[in-house]
């Protein structure tokens, strides 16, 4: 996304081919309206340093007294995608059970959805709910891990820890997708039965199709025969994003497959398979090799990518160590103004890193059904 006139905006409601209706769902005080703000400062409608304070998307007075959303609302913004230009409208719905009736009006609305999980707290009952709401309405949803902060700053996991906790997140995730997939088969099953025994029952099936005495029972729920690899979250399908929307950054590992594949002389296709899971870098054979766990080794998501933000966040916020900051800011290519550099709050700095290099939301749009 790039900032946009009302003009271009315009232009884009003209091609109803290239526009996407997009909600954000997730719990209560997962990050929601803070995400959204971000998102509309990326299209230059308010300054990135409200992003998270001003709440833009809460317009009512309630809203910003109780700081929750009630209501759900929309706007449009211009995401550019190459040399392709769409228009996304972005609903941000709320996350109280009380106000679930605008979360299902929202997501039936939507051509895709963006779940938010808190990476603290994980999975919540709203959060059940609204991949289930997604479910019901068939559209793929983008999950968004958020407040990675958190984890650093209120946890104090290690960079080995935290991707621990968020496989056991993702996992998560995963099982109320499973348990959502295993329902509708099993239900599929039982209606096919059902219209098996009336077609039986009116004489429908010949005598050669059910023999009288040997009668045979399929045990088998249908699991086996379905195919559900492409309904599970893994951050190397791309619908996977790793967030801290107060902060202001979010990435796919997809952008740091990118930027190593350049640094090391590894194909991007090949990092970004072996990015999430249980593989290492050989530094000595400068190869990718199986078996970090079993030989003691960090994963090669820890060290090529969480290794680098528990960093960032040491120097900058941690212990304020200007010469590392500067050390970092010069291998990273990064320039930044000389009043965030001086801030008194050094998440102002941090902010103003992050935004400046490669940490930017990475959501993919292409796991929408109409895809970019």
């Amino acid at each position: 996304m790039g900032h946009t006139s009302l003009d271009k905006i315009k232009a884009l409601q003209k091609n109803p081919a290239n526009v996407r209706n997009l909600c954000i769902l997730a719990h209560v005080d997962h990050g929601k309206t803070t995400l959204a703000d971000s998102l509309v400062a990326s299209n230059g409608i308010i300054s990135s340093r409200l992003a998270g304070k001003l709440r833009y998307l809460d317009s009512r007075e309630d809203e910003q007294i109780r700081g929750i959303t009630m209501k759900s609302s929309a706007i449009s913004l211009h995401y550019a995608a190459g040399e392709k230009d769409y228009l996304i409208n972005l609903i941000d719905s709320p996350g109280h059970v009380d106000f679930s009736s605008e979360v299902s009006t929202a997501v039936r609305l939507c051509d895709g959805a963006i779940v938010i999980v808190d990476a603290v707290e994980g999975v919540c009952p709203q959060t059940q709910a609204v991949l289930r709401q997604a479910w019901l309405e068939n559209i793929r949803p983008v999950l968004v891990i958020n407040k990675i902060d958190r984890v650093i700053m209120e946890l104090k996991l290690t960079s080995q820890e935290a991707y621990t906790h968020l496989q056991k997140i993702l996992e998560q995730v995963n099982a109320v997708t499973g348990s959502l997939f295993t329902s509708k088969v099993l239900e599929d099953r039982a209606v096919k039965e059902e219209r098996a025994e009336e077609d039986k029952e009116e004489g429908d099936i010949k005598p050669a199709e059910c023999p009288g005495s040997e009668q045979v029972y399929d045990w088998s729920a249908g699991l086996e025969d379905s195919d559900d690899s492409q309904l599970y979250f893994s951050p190397d399908q791309g619908n996977v994003v790793f967030a801290s929307a107060i902060d202001g950054w979010g990435f796919s590992i997809q952008q740091f497959a990118q930027v190593h594949s350049q640094r090391m002389g590894i194909r991007a296709e090949v990092l970004l398979k072996t990015s999430w899971g249980d593989f290492y870098l050989n530094a000595k054979a400068k190869k990718i090799m199986k078996g970090a766990h079993a030989k003691g080794k960090k994963p090669l998501f820890v060290q090529l990518v969480l290794d680098n933000i528990w960093s960032l966040y040491d120097a900058v916020v941690t212990r304020r160590d200007k010469e590392k900051i500067e050390k970092m800011m010069m291998s990273l290519g990064v320039k930044v103004m000389t009043r965030d550099l001086r801030h008194s709050d050094p998440k102002v700095l941090l902010s103003a890193i992050c935004k400046t290099r490669f940490f930017c939301y990475g959501v993919h749009y292409s796991t929408c059904p109409r895809s970019l």
